[in-house]
């Protein structure tokens, strides 16, 4: 990973796919929808399912949704988009979709395991499947087609190398959602490019003063932290606050942008964001079940389409401020 002032993204070219696609109308764009229910699309004659492990009006994955959604309408496809943060209730969404006999799925595993007869049951049915955002280790063996998402462990990496680099030697690593494998692997990496462990520190994404809590007693209880890397934006804030509530120097880095971490950022509260660009992972799986569908074409050759890891810093951070209000970053 190279050092803050450019973009690490390693970048996925939806012009070239989409000049193999034959599009029927519709506008391009995110519709602003926020996650969970049903979403919009072109209603060509594909439908395709989004299930993503999402929770409704999460600013991440409303991007990811408007991707997806965007996709449908700009290639003339039905796309209905759910979510459900629950594995066992994302199985049965996933099983229902497969009842309904649609013409491809899309799904991001966050706990494998809890999804697996459920993808390949949906494999099985003849449905073709891209995962997305997390899993992609497990997913050809599910039967996927493709995995379009970010490699956590070289993210944790970059993360990792960018925090040695700003001087951090002992880091928090806030994990936000327990028993999630990417989480972990964000961690492990961040570990790996710092040269150092990183103390992970388990808190609630569903209680954030919970786990403003947590964080400030973690810095009172050890002075020494002087970084804290969070791995979703909402705890970034939190995150901000309990350092100042701890009166802590502590520097705060994190995954993924919305507009508190950008404007964090703009100010010099977080010193930077590990961006996936999550609006990709909404909307190159429409495109690529579309050329399986049409043209049995598969994309990545068995590896995954990646989407990231870039960085946004102070370097770029105005640039990026403007698409994040669109809906697209």
């Amino acid at each position: 990973m190279a050092r803050p002032h450019r973009l690490l993204a390693i970048a996925v070219a939806a012009p070239l796919l989409l000049a193999a696609c034959t599009t029927d109308g519709g506008d391009s764009g995110g519709n602003g929808a926020s996650g969970g229910g049903g979403g919009g699309g072109g209603g060509g004659d594909l439908a395709f399912s989004v299930i993503t492990h999402g929770s409704a009006g999460d600013a991440f994955w409303d991007v990811v949704q408007n991707g997806a959604e965007a996709a449908g309408e700009d290639l003339g496809i039905s796309v209905d988009y759910q979510s459900d943060g629950d594995p066992q209730r994302q199985a049965q969404l996933i099983d229902a979709a497969v009842n309904q006999g649609v013409d491809g799925i899309v799904v991001s595993m966050a706990n494998p395991d809890a999804l697996q007869d459920s993808v390949e049951a949906a494999v099985d049915a003849g449905i073709p499947v891209v995962t997305i955002n997390s899993g992609g280790e497990r997913s050809a063996e599910f039967g996927a087609i493709g995995h379009v998402g970010q490699d956590e462990a070289i993210a944790g990496r970059g993360a990792g190398q960018e925090l040695a680099a700003s001087g951090a030697t002992n880091v928090l690593c806030v994990v936000h959602e327990a028993g999630n494998i990417g989480l972990e692997q964000r961690c492990s990496g961040a570990s790996e490019g710092l040269g150092a462990a990183v103390t992970p520190l388990q808190v609630d994404i569903n209680d954030l003063q919970g786990a403003q809590s947590t964080i400030t007693s973690q810095l009172q209880s050890d002075p020494t932290i002087d970084a804290v890397l969070t791995l979703n934006s909402a705890v970034a804030a939190v995150a901000v606050a309990a350092a100042a509530d701890a009166g802590s120097d502590a520097q705060v880095a994190t995954f993924d942008l919305n507009s508190d971490v950008i404007a964090g950022i703009q100010d010099g509260d977080i010193a930077f964001a590990v961006d996936q660009q999550q609006y990709e992972q909404g909307y190159l799986p429409i495109v690529m079940l579309k050329l399986y569908a049409e043209n049995l074409n598969t994309v990545g050759g068995g590896q995954p389409v990646l989407t990231g890891p870039g960085i946004v810093d102070e370097s770029n951070v105005d640039e990026i401020a403007d698409l994040a209000s669109a809906g697209t970053r």
